[in-house]
């Protein structure tokens, strides 16, 4: 059965800065921030959370079903899924706006900037989740506001087990609307940085928040990952990649390897290996789609 992607499709301009961030703001000056990157490197690549989830869990073997929008300009990016063999039965056309747009800026130690259009993402919410569309399981990523609250409510009310995953949207939530998330939900996936914030705004621990949910798995980046189980941490390794090139969709690639190893009724400790393993192979690669698998996901 599918697994239900709820996020963005966006389309992602990828500049390189081949300096240091840090190298070129002040400190003292950032009541009056005025800087200017020169970068020789710019791309334009498919993106965003849904497109990028689905495009590596239908690499792995699995079963996208990805739920978004795109806006008036999106025509090359459904007939992108379609070619690929993602199914766009539930991928919306809005013809008033264009699709999302991210612009991201990443220096020579991959730090990045972005700036980030939502565009037909603020529509998200007028598609509906019922029990009837065949999903086993699910993942409320980076979405429209509305869209995130109204599927995680969509989702429980069918009965499909889904994974919280606020990522960049995690801010525009409440402590109360968090703990609504995670009552809902069945895992957690957040980076370090959000893992603080979502402790910080509910006021749970991480081992609190583990006890919740079937599992909360806390990403590392280089460092490998943290799964929690029942209060019970453990770290998992990461994967040395071939080379790291370029970090953009690192997350959304471990999450189609968390998606696809939840759909074999694999342990979130496994599913995390799996989710490691692609995400090296991701970072050798510029633009969140253009990996290939060079192993057997079994």
């Amino acid at each position: 059965m599918a697994a239900l992607i709820c996020g963005s499709l966006a389309f992602d301009t990828i500049m390189t800065f081949e300096g240091r961030f840090a190298e070129q703001i002040l400190p003292d000056q950032l009541h009056i921030l005025n800087v200017s990157f020169l970068v020789p490197q710019l791309r334009r690549d498919f993106g965003g959370c849904a497109g990028n989830i689905a495009y590596s869990l239908k690499l792995l073997g699995g079963e996208p079903l990805p739920m978004a929008m795109l806006g008036n300009d999106g025509g090359d990016y459904l007939k992108r899924l379609q070619n690929l063999g993602i199914s766009t039965r539930h991928v919306g056309l809005a013809q008033d706006t264009y699709t999302a747009q991210a612009m991201i800026m990443t220096d020579r130690d991959n730090n990045q900037i972005t700036a980030f259009h939502p565009g037909a993402m603020m529509q998200a919410h007028s598609q509906r989740i019922d029990a009837g569309m065949g999903a086993r399981l699910a993942i409320i990523a980076p979405d429209g506001r509305d869209a995130m609250l109204e599927h995680a409510a969509q989702c429980h009310a069918a009965g499909i087990p889904f994974v919280f995953d606020p990522g960049q949207g995690l801010p525009m939530f409440n402590g109360d609307e968090l703990a609504a998330f995670v009552a809902q939900a069945s895992w957690i996936t957040v980076n370090d940085y959000e893992g603080k914030m979502l402790c910080e705004r509910t006021g749970w621990s991480l081992e609190t928040l583990s006890r919740k949910v079937r599992g909360l798995v806390v990403t590392l980046g280089g460092e490998g990952c943290e799964v929690w189980t029942d209060g019970a941490k453990t770290l998992v390794p990461p994967v040395a990649p071939a080379a790291v090139v370029d970090p953009t969709g690192c997350g959304d690639a471990w999450r189609g390897a968390l998606l696809y190893g939840l759909e074999q009724g694999w342990p979130l400790e496994q599913c995390a290996q799996l989710g490691n393993r692609v995400g090296a192979l991701k970072i050798a690669q510029r633009g969140p789609q253009n990996y290939q698998l060079d192993f057997d996901p079994q």
